[in-house]
């Protein structure tokens, strides 16, 4: 299983997620799409990170693309624009250079000036001339290698848009569909995450920056170099969000900023604070990461094929402000599950109460649950209760399993994990005297897709065992040797082709 890993111990962005995938060995020629609808330019370059050489990525309006829109005087103070926008914060991370100047950041480091580049070498990948041309700028050894000429950047022009004419403009690229679902998802996924925080709906939701073109060419072009490196696997390390306070059209907020704390409640890796006191994660790099990464707590064993850096526009004096990518080989592991385990002790239960509970409880959100006998005060005899719930769903199982059993209190043991199988039914054929039955069989595998344990489903098993004549523990025995067979016969054709 082909796994792409990310360091997220310096935040992420939109530019920082185009540079490492890049890097990392994705092709930037897959973002023509992109380009030919937006009339824009992705421009990639090199720049150092305090001794690490990494890619910066940028979005830039073509030199015969539209200016600053009508009654704009170029200057972008940002008066008008959502708390949810990514250049509507200080954004100097997340290495979005053009997302770094709407906001400032109170107790920075130093004062953080989002005067970046130690050594920075932009290409725009599409033109390939020789004449380079030079600027030198001796505070920090400054190189700009612009093959063509570059242009604007792309910052908050295009038109604001509503929700669904982002849609529109997404389906009109042309897109592989797989990237067009994913892209969809993801600005799906903004919308609801911006229109928590005003208090509205989605389809009310007018983008401001994240209907900008550059946030359009961030999220779309991040998803066709995901597609084009063809990993199999996404994960991240919990994402440090950096600190302090940022400042935007409403007011003074701490960071986090609300988008990205409305973003991470739906995603499945974890925030972090610090390490520095700036912000580090942008709402578009949350909502991509959001989408299409795994969270964990480390980087899993990995036998790596190919590694890059993106770069973040602060420069911070003790530590690289980067986005690592991990492209490599993983072993495989079952998969984690974030999950909150509730109880109660009842003694006065109905017995057809108590069989009925997984079924009434799996109705509301319930994963498992147990009924273990129990001796109560007094010596009375009574059960416990276990329920297996995801964390969201907690409540609202409480409170069914407080209805149905009349138990006046329910307990709940902080959210934990658990080690889960990949699961998946095939049909299975069981061949008695010419004629075929067929038997559901569950299949267990870890995360490298490698099959530990099938198990036929045991109604399926009985039906056939009633026609045949069979036990059912041979219709069982023989459906499940037929996945066996089936499986052994597919990785000995991988090994062939290998």
């Amino acid at each position: 299983m082909t796994t792409l890993a990310f360091d997220g111990r310096m935040g992420a962005s939109g530019d920082m997620l185009l540079a490492a995938l890049v890097a990392a060995g994705a092709d930037p020629a897959v973002l023509t799409p992109v380009e030919g609808t937006l009339d824009v330019q992705y421009v990639f370059g090199e720049v150092g990170k305090n001794g690490i050489a990494a890619t910066t990525a940028a979005v830039l309006l073509n030199e015969d693309g539209e200016g600053a829109p009508e009654g704009d005087d170029g200057h972008d103070d940002r008066s008008d624009r959502s708390d949810g926008d990514d250049a509507a914060h200080g954004h100097g991370n997340g290495g979005d250079d053009r997302e770094s100047h709407a906001h400032h950041h109170d107790g920075g480091e130093d004062g953080h000036d989002h005067d970046h580049h130690d050594h920075h070498h932009d290409h725009d990948h599409h033109d390939h001339h020789d004449d380079h041309h030079h600027d030198h700028h001796h505070d920090d050894h400054h190189h700009d290698h612009h093959h063509g000429t570059p242009g604007t950047p792309a910052e908050g022009h295009g038109p604001y848009r509503s929700y669904r004419e982002v849609v529109g403009l997404v389906e009109s690229m042309g897109l592989p569909s797989s990237v067009e679902r994913d892209a969809l998802a993801t600005f799906e996924l903004l919308g609801e995450a911006e229109a928590s925080v005003h208090g509205t709906t989605l389809d009310e939701i007018h983008f401001h920056e994240v209907g900008a073109d550059d946030a359009i060419a961030d999220v779309v072009g991040a998803f066709l170099l995901f597609d084009d490196l063809g990993v199999d696997r996404v994960v991240t390390t919990p994402l440090s969000t950096g600190g302090g306070e940022v400042s935007m059209a409403h007011g003074t907020y701490p960071v986090p900023a609300p988008a990205v704390v409305e973003i991470a409640g739906r995603a499945d890796w974890s925030l972090k604070g610090g390490p520095v006191e700036a912000e580090l994660l942008t709402p578009t790099g949350a909502a991509i990461l959001a989408h299409a990464a795994e969270g964990v707590e480390s980087l899993p064993p990995l036998r790596v094929r190919a590694s890059g850096y993106g770069a973040g526009g602060y420069d911070f004096p003790d530590r690289p402000n980067v986005l690592r990518a991990l492209v490599g080989d993983g072993s495989g592991s079952l998969a984690r599950d974030e999950i909150t385990v509730l109880e109660t002790n009842i003694d006065d239960a109905p017995p057809e109460v108590l069989g009925g509970l997984q079924e009434t409880l799996a109705e509301v959100g319930a994963r498992d649950v147990s009924i273990l006998p129990a001796t109560m005060k007094k010596s009375r005899p009574g059960h416990l209760v276990k329920v297996v719930v995801k964390p969201e769903d907690a409540e609202r199982v409480a409170r069914r399993l407080a209805e149905e059993t009349g138990t006046l209190g329910v307990r709940e043991h902080g959210a934990g994990h658990r080690w889960v199988a990949d699961r998946d039914f095939r049909t299975a054929t069981v061949a008695l005297d010419g004629d075929d039955y067929e038997v559901s069989v569950k299949v267990a595998s870890d995360t490298a897709g490698d099959v530990y344990d099938v198990s036929a489903e045991f109604d399926d098993a009985i039906a056939v065992a009633r026609e045949t004549g069979l036990s059912v523990r041979e219709v069982m025995y023989r459906a499940e040797r037929a996945v066996h067979e089936a499986e052994e016969g597919r990785e000995a054709d991988e090994r062939h082709e290998e």
